[in-house]
């Protein structure tokens, strides 16, 4: 497989697939156009290489958690799985930049990508307010520390976000909300009086906002035009209307779980034909295809590979 593969994907531990005699030394050799591309936790060198790694400890390890919560709370992990895409697009990344470097120099090469750098740089802001004061910045919650409003409002049926990333944002809301008799308040004049004055600015916008409901707040802040998103679960981004008709969403039969939703792609390639989508294939569907169409295994060679499970 490797002398046909343009790449090679892994995630073991630093050294397993060296120990199986499979590692980027011996298949380079087979094949020197082979894109070898490793993911691990801390990198194939440097004196963490062989701590273990998870979504969680990489999360704490890396600075995330404890940016994450408020500031009279315990630090909290990130809902989703953050670091294992994150990391996973990086290798992405490294890996079709070496395919593109390949087409040039004809020669593959090992890329790897460590979960710990790849989520460095989402600490940016907190780097930056680090410093500006030289203090490691507290944890903020749903707020900034360098802009406000910047936060997560109550509704009547739920919440909403609000993000007022320049003063046009600002003087739109206070339009939204009838309250231009503010615009020249010294407590909300400039960004820089609004974070002085935090509680009373979330404070005012929290108070409209809980007047109405989730959707009410979004159709107004959108005619506004101001940053605004109703925070929604699961369920109603899975029936996100949107992404459904772009076709990042769609309804699927699956044998075993029935009619559900799956996603596609969020790369599109425009001018070109689009991928039917399909459940995820079960473990070995694919195997007469691959050892039998891909590498010309006889029926009863594949047999026997199951047969001392092999595969």
């Amino acid at each position: 497989m490797a002398r046909r593969a343009d790449v090679l994907l892994e995630n073991f531990s630093p050294g397993t697939m060296d120990r199986l005699r499979v590692g980027w030394t011996e298949l380079s050799q087979v094949n020197p156009r082979l894109v070898y591309a490793s993911g691990s936790g801390y990198g194939l060198s440097g004196p963490d290489r062989d701590n273990l790694a998870m979504d969680l400890t990489i999360q704490a390890v890396s600075g995330l958690i404890s940016t994450t919560g408020f500031a009279d709370g315990p630090p909290v992990k990130a809902g989703p799985a953050v670091v294992d895409f994150l990391s996973g697009i990086h290798l992405y990344a490294a890996v079709t930049t070496a395919l593109f470097e390949r087409e040039r120099t004809g020669r593959g090469r090992l890329v790897e990508v460590a979960m710990q750098e790849a989520v460095y740089a989402t600490l940016t802001s907190h780097l930056d307010a680090y410093w500006q004061s030289g203090r490691v910045p507290p944890r903020t919650g749903n707020r900034s520390h360098s802009r406000s409003p910047l936060n997560v409002y109550p509704t009547n049926d739920g919440y909403v976000a609000i993000n007022v990333a320049v003063e046009e944002h600002w003087h739109h809301l206070l339009a939204a909300m009838g309250r231009e008799d503010l615009r020249k308040d010294p407590r909300f004049k400039t960004n820089a009086d609004r974070v002085a004055h935090i509680d009373e600015t979330d404070a005012l916008v929290g108070a409209w906002t809980q007047t109405l409901s989730k959707m009410e707040v979004f159709t107004i802040t959108k005619r506004y035009r101001i940053p605004c998103a109703p925070v929604r679960d699961v369920n109603e981004v899975m029936h996100d209307t949107h992404m459904h008709q772009r076709g990042m969403l769609e309804w699927i039969d699956h044998d075993e779980i029935g009619h559900i939703v799956v996603p596609t792609s969020p790369l599109r390639f425009h001018g070109t034909d689009k991928v039917a989508t399909a459940p995820s294939p079960k473990l070995g569907q694919h195997n007469d295809d691959i050892y039998g169409g891909w590498l010309g295994l006889s029926p009863s060679e594949i047999a026997d590979l199951k047969q001392s499970r092999v595969i």
